[in-house]
């Protein structure tokens, strides 16, 4: 074959690859059309099932509107980088949606149509000093019946951003299906106002009933029912005390039908103003409540015996003639004691507790558990008879050892739970013996009437008996709470009167973290499910690991200069201490001596310290070279060599076959 001939193969080869090229890019775009692969490490941008489910229902659309100020965030790049990694995430939830989301993008030009539109929204702007105008990062929702919803601000905040995915399913799911979620009280407490009989006169409601009202659809159940209507979606049990078997059926199969319930037990809440009064100048004798039929077939374990006392939490309050003193029966929960992976806890910073319980889980009973709020490592537990008329506190702390256990005060529970009831509904009281013998004498002579009579009652039963569920028939989610006492204002808010209007000033998060817990279960099942994600943000660990290092050297060579700055001061006082002419001001030789020693030592000392820092930035900088290196040559190099070998191989194999 000619040079000439070679040469138009190869142009032919060419054109054709080309073409072929071009085929596959329309054909692979065609069939792979809406494929998707997360190589993340995290799987940032794989939805959870719960989201997916909830975006498969969505009978209607929904329309969604990500503000952003693109361009007053040009000199932000981490705001812009979070930014785009919400917009990603929304149109991931577009793409999942089939159809029923529509996601549009806005920048909010400062004095434009957009911007108004953000105001009319309740969105955010942001002042920064990077930028003088204000800065959009919302999202806006709005369904087919002209309902909204918004997230007013995306804070860039790694403790946020977990939850990211979980606040836009939430926002979706609430647009989806506007109708609230009717909760049933069920209350032994005067959480709505009742007489005191300490005080006598009447008392308002309680501050988290109020702005639970405000937010919710309340319906009270009282403390004695049979059923409960098909439209309650969430049980609010707060101090259930002698609750009765019919009661407690009821509530069982409400959970059984996978029900959601928040409950609130207590070994002894001073709050119940119902108990009865103690002496006179002393609170009134606490009074227990539990659940202990119910809470035992579902594997929780809670004893109205014991208080839990924490050291480390324990709060400062008034006592006797008004002087502070430390209470450790009342602790405030801290931030790093309160569950961070879970919605509900992840934003508060405390919680106040009054004579706390705690519980315990059966592992083979019990659901899946996850903790809300625990102790300290600095906690026991006390007989609740001790924190009854009460002088001092403090007496408390001289019987306070410590076991090194993180008491769970608070959790959350979600999976399958065993009815208390197996054998069925349970059985309703004998009728008198008088009614008996009436009803036998009003029936006496009709056989018939009395049979069918008989058959009706059979019926019935039957099919209360039918109805029954021996377990849950889907995940039931459950959040148990071993305290009743912060939900009363003294515990978290301090409320003024103001020409008759009650200003409410908080000092904890008692009702946030009630506001956060209803709000989640009254969601749907789907949405509780949605996890919480990782972040976003990929630091260099190495790096860190090495600014630790050098701190932990620096600060250890630290230490050393101040020990020895405090053993020369201590050298220089035993020196002047021990002079014999006190009244010359001048410094004796070995005084003399000493101050030179230190500071020689103080330099020598500093040039320690400046080492330390030069050893980070030397191993830092020897880690970027190298990552240089790998990146700019080494892979370049490995690249060129494996091009080399293979064509190599190809003019090896062409040469073998012109041989041939």
């Amino acid at each position: 074959m000619s040079t000439t001939s070679r040469r138009r193969l190869s142009s032919t080869s060419l054109v054709l690859l080309f073409l072929a090229f071009v085929a596959a890019v329309i054909v692979s775009n065609e069939l792979f059309r809406g494929w998707r692969l997360d190589l993340t490490e995290n799987d940032l941008y794989t939805l959870s099932d719960g989201t997916r489910r909830i975006l498969e229902n969505i009978e209607e659309p929904i329309n969604l509107y990500f503000y952003f100020s693109d361009e007053a965030t040009r000199n932000l790049p981490s705001v812009r980088a979070y930014a785009n990694r919400i917009r990603e995430l929304l149109e991931e939830f577009e793409a999942a949606a089939d159809g029923m989301i529509e996601l549009k993008v806005v920048d909010p030009v400062p004095f434009s149509v957009e911007e108004d539109r953000a105001a009319q929204f309740g969105l955010r702007g942001i002042q920064t000093a990077a930028s003088p105008d204000p800065i959009y990062m919302g999202l806006a929702g709005t369904n087919s019946i002209d309902d909204e919803e918004i997230i007013p601000f995306f804070e860039p905040d790694p403790t946020k951003e977990k939850f990211l995915e979980y606040d836009i399913a939430r926002l979706v799911s609430v647009l989806a299906q506007p109708e609230r979620t009717v909760i049933g009280l069920v209350s032994g407490a005067p959480m709505s106002g009742d007489f005191d009989p300490q005080l006598q006169r009447m008392q308002p409601p309680w501050v988290t009933y109020q702005q639970t009202q405000q937010l919710f659809e309340i319906r009270e159940l009282g403390t004695s029912f049979s059923e409960i209507a098909d439209d309650v979606g969430l049980l609010w049990i707060v101090q259930p005390k002698n609750l009765s078997d019919e009661t407690l059926y009821a509530i069982d199969q409400f959970m059984m039908r996978g029900g959601k319930a928040l409950i609130f037990v207590d070994p002894l809440a001073e709050a119940d103003a119902s108990q009865a009064p103690g002496m006179a100048g002393m609170p009134p004798q606490g009074q227990s409540s539990n659940l202990p039929k119910l809470f035992e077939a579902w594997g929780i374990e809670f004893s109205t015996d014991e208080v839990v006392v924490d050291a480390e939490l324990a709060l400062r309050i008034s006592g006797m003639e008004g002087r502070p003193v430390v209470h450790p029966g009342i602790i405030g929960v801290t931030a790093n004691r309160l569950n961070a992976e879970d919605v509900v806890t992840a934003d508060l910073e405390s919680i106040n507790l009054g004579t706390a319980g705690h519980f315990r889980f059966d592992e083979e009973r019990a659901p899946r558990v996850e903790p809300l709020l625990t102790s300290s490592a600095s906690a026991t537990t006390l007989s609740a008879s001790r924190f009854r008329f009460l002088p001092d506190p403090q007496s408390l702390l001289a019987d306070l050892a410590p076991t090194g256990e993180h008491y769970v005060i608070a959790a959350r529970l979600n999976g399958t739970l065993k009815s208390a009831f197996p054998d069925g509904p349970p059985s309703e009281e004998p009728a008198e013996e008088t009614d008996t013998t009436e009803a036998d004498d009003a029936t006496a002579g009709e056989p018939e009437a009395e049979g069918e009579a008989d058959a009706g009652a059979t019926d019935s039963d039957s099919d209360r008996a039918d109805g029954h569920l021996a377990e849950s028939v889907e995940p039931a989610n459950l959040v148990i709470v071993a305290d009743v006492d912060m939900l009363s204002d003294r515990m978290w808010v301090q409320v003024q009167d103001f020409f008759g209007q009650r200003i409410v000033n908080a000092f904890a998060d008692n009702g946030a973290f009630v506001a956060n817990t209803l709000e989640n279960l009254s969601g749907s099942n789907d949405l509780i499910a949605v996890r919480s994600r990782a972040s976003y943000a990929r630091p260099f660990t190495r790096v860190e690991a090495l600014r630790a290092q050098a701190q932990a050297r620096f600060q250890q060579t630290e230490r050393r200069l101040e020990q020895e700055l405090e053993e020369t001061e201590r050298r220089l006082s035993e020196l002047q201490a021990s002079r014999e002419d006190r009244g010359n001001i001048l410094m004796t030789p070995e005084q003399r001596a000493e101050i030179d020693r230190f500071i020689d030592r103080r330099a020598e000392l500093r040039q320690e310290l400046r080492a330390v820092q030069r050893g980070l930035d030397r191993d830092i900088e020897r880690l970027g070279v190298v990552l240089k290196v790998i990146n700019i040559a080494l892979v370049p190099v490995l690249l060129t060599v494996f091009v080399l070998v293979a064509v190599w191989r190809r003019k090896r194999a062409r040469r073998a076959r012109s041989e041939l």
